[in-house]
C-alpha cells in the first residue's frame, strides 16, 4: 500500500529534482500551446533562443527586460521569505515612476537630479507599500488582496496624472508628459536601450539583500519570523516592525525600477501600460524560483528576460499573439506552485 505523507525535512535534491520535473512539464505544456497555433515547440524554442542568446541586437533586449525584473524580484524574494506576499510591485513600480517624473520635471536640474530620482521612486515606492503592510501587522489583514487592488488604484492615478495636471504641452491625442531634461536621462550601453546603471544597482542589492538576510541580526529576525511566527511571537521578536519594514523594502525595490524605467528608456511618464510590460507580475515567478535567496535572483531575472524578450520574436517571425507569453508565464507559476507543494510530501510504502 502506497501513503502519502508529510515530509518535514526534505533533501536538497529532492526539492531540486521536484523543482526540474515540473520545470519540464511547463515547458511541455507551453509547447502544447505552441503547436495548437500549429508552430512545433522545438521551432518555437530554437526561434526563443538563436534570436536572443545568439543575436546581440537580441540579447540587449534580454539585458532590457531583466532590469526591472532584476530590481523588483530581489524585493519580493525578501518578502516572501518573510511571508509577506507582496502582490502590488506593478503599482510600486509606477508609484516609484510618477515620483521619479516629479523630481525630474518640477525640480532645478543639476546633477543630483537622478540620484534624487531614485531616492523619490525608492520612497514612493516603499509608502505605497505601507498601508497593505500596517493592515497585515495590526489587524492581520490577507495582504495578497490589499496589495493587488493598489495596482489598480496606482494605475489610475498615473492615468490621471498623465491625461490631466501633468501631461505635455505639445501633446496631441496622447497621453504623456514632456519629455525629461537631459541631466534626468540614464547613461545607455552603446546603442542599445540598457541603462546600464540600474543594471549594477539591481545585482547590488540583490548581493546587499542576500547579506542582510543571511549575514545580520535583522536577517535572523526575518528568516524566524518568515519560518515560525509562533516561534518569533515566543522570543519577543517585533513581528509587526519586521512586515513593516519588509513592506518598505520590497515596495522601495519595485518603485527603482519604475524610475529606471521612465530615465532610462522613455524619458517622460507614460500611460501605465507603456511604462511596465507586467514586470510586477512577472517578477513574482522570479522571486517564487529563488526560494527565498535574493541573490539567486541574479539568475533566475535573466531566464524570464528571456522569456520575455522571445516572446516579441514568436509573434514577429512565427506571427504569434504575443499573450502566448502570458499563458507561458502562468503555466511556469502553476508549475512552481505545484512543486513547492509537492516537495514538501513523500511516498511510503506500507505492507
Amino acid at each position: 500500500m502506497i501513503r502519502l505523507e508529510q515530509d518535514p525535512l526534505p533533501h536538497r535534491a529532492k526539492v531540486f529534482g521536484v523543482y526540474l520535473g515540473v520545470l519540464a512539464l511547463a515547458f511541455t505544456l507551453a509547447g502544447a500551446v505552441f503547436s495548437a497555433y500549429g508552430v512545433g515547440p522545438l521551432e518555437a524554442y530554437s526561434t526563443l533562443l538563436e534570436g536572443t542568446l545568439a543575436d546581440r541586437q537580441g540579447l540587449t533586449e534580454v539585458l532590457r527586460r531583466t532590469i526591472p525584473l532584476l530590481l523588483i524580484g530581489s524585493g519580493l524574494t525578501l518578502a516572501f521569505r518573510v511571508g509577506f506576499f507582496n502582490i502590488g510591485a506593478e503599482g510600486q513600480l509606477l508609484l516609484g515612476a510618477a515620483a521619479g517624473t516629479a523630481v525630474a520635471l518640477f525640480l532645478p536640474s543639476s546633477p543630483l537630479t537622478l540620484p534624487l530620482m531614485f531616492l523619490a521612486g525608492a520612497v514612493a515606492g516603499g509608502l505605497w507599500t505601507l498601508p497593505a503592510a500596517w493592515l497585515r501587522a495590526r489587524v492581520d489583514v490577507n495582504e495578497i488582496l490589499t496589495t493587488l487592488m493598489l495596482n489598480s488604484v496606482a494605475g489610475y492615478l498615473v492615468l490621471y496624472l498623465v491625461s490631466g495636471p501633468w501631461r505635455g504641452e505639445q501633446v496631441q491625442g496622447y497621453t504623456y508628459t514632456d519629455e525629461f531634461p537631459a541631466p534626468a536621462w540614464l547613461p545607455l550601453l552603446g546603442d542599445s536601450l540598457v541603462h546600464w546603471p540600474t543594471l549594477v544597482m539591481g545585482i547590488v542589492l540583490a548581493v546587499a539583500l542576500q547579506v542582510l538576510l543571511t549575514r545580520t541580526p535583522l536577517g535572523y529576525e526575518l528568516r524566524v519570523v518568515g519560518t515560525s511566527p509562533r516561534a518569533a511571537r515566543y522570543a519577543g521578536m517585533p513581528i509587526p516592525r519586521v512586515v513593516l519594514l519588509t513592506g518598505l523594502l520590497s515596495g522601495g525595490a519595485a518603485g527603482l525600477a519604475g524610475v529606471g524605467e521612465v530615465a532610462g528608456i522613455h524619458h517622460r511618464l507614460l500611460d501605465p501600460s507603456q511604462i511596465s510590460l507586467g514586470y510586477g507580475f512577472t517578477a513574482i515567478i522570479v522571486a517564487w524560483l529563488a526560494r527565498g535567496h535574493p541573490a539567486l535572483v541574479l539568475l533566475t531575472a535573466p531566464l524570464m528576460g528571456l522569456i520575455l524578450a522571445g516572446g516579441d520574436l514568436l509573434k514577429i517571425s512565427l506571427n504569434m499573439p504575443f499573450r502566448v507569453i502570458d499563458v507561458f508565464s502562468g503555466l511556469l507559476l502553476l508549475c512552481l506552485i505545484a512543486g513547492e507543494s509537492l516537495s514538501r510530501y513523500r511516498l511510503r510504502w506500507e505492507r
